[in-house]
């Protein structure tokens, strides 16, 4: 089903700077109200609700700030992104501490204000959509998300979950790629003492890591080349609330000590700055990495392993739940038929039995993608075990091409990859355009480089770590 339009209120008195943001999100799937003061917004949170607010700092009466804290008492999942026109040096420290999401400096770059406006509402969303856990997949049509299964190796990811949930402790989840790491990181929020405080998330693996620095502490204007204002960065917006680090293993060696020292000391400084900043954080994070081999091997530091392992919680690969891949493919049966509106989808035995015997190296996450392909290839009839069969091959002979066939020009492969998404061969087009976007660079690189991991390292701007499994899953390298 469509997901429905995100309410967005702005809070300005500066008319011409609401129009410049409607013409930002012209384009996306926003319905837009306006306030001109803080007391009419006020109003207006208390009649409607809405899935993130965009405030000015300077506002008559009832100002930016109070506003901010006055929305957050009301609502404290609601992110609030507090902007103004020349700030002093300590205004973000201000609207953070306020309880604002997140601090811009007019005037706002439309690329700027759009992915943080887009961070807060998917924030907002991990928030308030609840992790049910240790649910038997009767209750498929629910919205929220859900740990499914009861086999042995669950119930006792569950009783860890009882267990750390209302501690204050720095906990690491590890499982392989597709076991559910960030729902146990969610539920472990849910569950704990700061759920009326922020959900706050950062990729390791996913940010460039030139980029990555700023991006959790934060920056100075004029710190770097393209710092046109000032920034908060991902500790400052989770003070006082949870920030989830996802494949913490995937970070460099300079910034495993820069956060060993936040956890150490408790205060960050912006890029470019001399204050240090302090900060309150509950810290979850999360890793399909053997952490252990990459301390043996010099890749991860051991003191900031045992600050980050001070409890963890494993979580088990699919082929090692046994029973639960039968009640796992039910509910995604009914919901991914919820979702493409279909009254009756079903499977036969015979189905469900191979789906049982198969080893799911992409875990839960890959049995999801499996059901939605066969659903959709199903034609309204029941699934059978020759759906998952083609599915499953398909999938491995697109995996283990150099190319999977790309175009010459990235103009037709991205028309080649659209087409297979609506004749629903693939899921979506995003990842498939940048799996095989990044096969070409990491290719091209290599020739480049001679090999060399260092010197693609410095072409590409990310580490000899990262290189290297690209280049495992990319299928370039096979050791």
């Amino acid at each position: 089903m469509p997901r429905p339009s995100s309410r967005i209120l702005i809070v300005d008195s500066d008319v011409d700077h609401i129009g410049d943001l409607g013409r930002f999100f012209a384009n996306e799937n926003y319905y837009l109200v306006s306030a001109k003061s803080g007391d009419e917004a006020l109003d207006l949170a208390q009649q409607q609700s809405f899935d993130a607010v965009i405030c000015e700092y300077r506002l008559e009466g009832l100002g930016g700030l109070a506003l901010t804290a006055e929305l957050q008492r009301m609502n404290s999942r609601i992110p609030v992104i507090v902007i103004a026109k020349n700030p002093g040096s300590n205004t973000a420290i201000e609207a953070i501490k306020a309880g604002a999401y997140d601090f811009l400096a007019k005037p706002v770059e439309p690329n700027e204000i759009q992915k943080v406006l887009s961070e807060a509402i998917a924030a907002s969303r991990r928030m308030t959509n609840t992790v049910e856990i240790g649910a038997s997949g009767a209750d498929s049509t629910s919205d929220r998300d859900a740990l499914i299964g009861k086999s042995r190796a669950m119930l006792e990811v569950y009783k860890s979950l009882g267990r750390l949930s209302a501690t204050p402790v720095t906990v690491l989840v590890r499982g392989e790629t597709g076991t559910g790491k960030e729902l146990i990181a969610r539920a472990l929020y849910q569950h704990g003492h700061r759920a009326h405080k922020a959900f706050v998330t950062v990729n390791c693996a996913a940010i460039p890591e030139n980029l990555l620095e700023s991006e959790l502490f934060g920056h100075e204007k004029g710190a770097f080349t393209g710092a046109v204002a000032t920034r908060v960065g991902k500790f400052e917006q989770a003070h006082n609330a949870t920030l989830f680090l996802d494949e913490i293993g995937d970070l460099d060696l300079s910034l495993q000590a820069k956060l060993l020292r936040v956890l150490q000391e408790r205060q960050i400084e912006r890029v470019g700055a001399r204050d240090e900043i302090p900060v309150d954080v509950r810290i979850i994070a999360a890793t399909h990495r053997n952490l252990e081999k990459m301390i043996a091997d010099g890749e991860f530091r051991e003191d900031l392993f045992y600050r980050l392992n001070v409890a963890s919680i494993d979580l088990p690969p699919l082929r090692e739940r046994m029973g639960d891949i039968p009640v796992l493919a039910d509910y995604f049966l009914q919901r991914v038929g919820q979702e493409l509106q279909l009254s009756r989808p079903a499977m036969t035995t015979r189905a469900i039995r191979y789906l049982d015997e198969q080893p799911w190296p992409g875990n839960v996450r890959q049995l999801q993608n499996v059901i939605r392909k066969a659903l959709l290839n199903s034609r309204g009839f029941a699934i059978d075990r020759s759906d998952f069969q083609h599915v499953l091959s398909e999938g491995s002979s697109v995996n283990s091409g150099p190319s999977s066939g790309a175009s010459e020009s990235i103009r037709d492969l991205a028309r080649e990859i659209l087409n297979r998404v609506k004749i629903g061969e693939i899921e979506g087009a995003y990842g498939e355009m940048q799996t095989e976007m990044e096969r070409v660079l990491f290719t091209e690189a290599l020739r480049e480089a001679g090999g060399n991991l260092s010197e693609v390292s410095r072409l590409l701007g990310v580490s000899r770590l990262t290189i290297r499994e690209k280049l495992r899953k990319l299928g370039l390298r096979k050791d």
